[in-house]
């Protein structure tokens, strides 16, 4: 759960920035997003395996570029 408390002389505008932070940071859109629609398992495994490839081929990269 995400908490912002108003400080003396903040503003609303201010206020609401700093919980649109506060949400991206934590990841919660993201979270959301993912859990707006029903993935089956099979398909949350493909794509594990996928992001799991995807970082290792980009350590590789940042390995050669070395």
């Amino acid at each position: 759960m995400v908490y912002v408390k108003a400080q003396p002389g903040d503003t609303s505008d201010s206020v609401i920035r700093k919980f649109t932070r506060k949400v991206i940071a934590e990841g919660l859109l993201l979270e959301f997003k993912k859990k707006e629609f029903y993935q089956k398992p099979a398909e949350v495994r493909k794509e594990a395996k996928k992001e799991i490839a995807r970082r290792q081929k980009a350590r590789r990269r940042a390995k050669n570029r070395q």
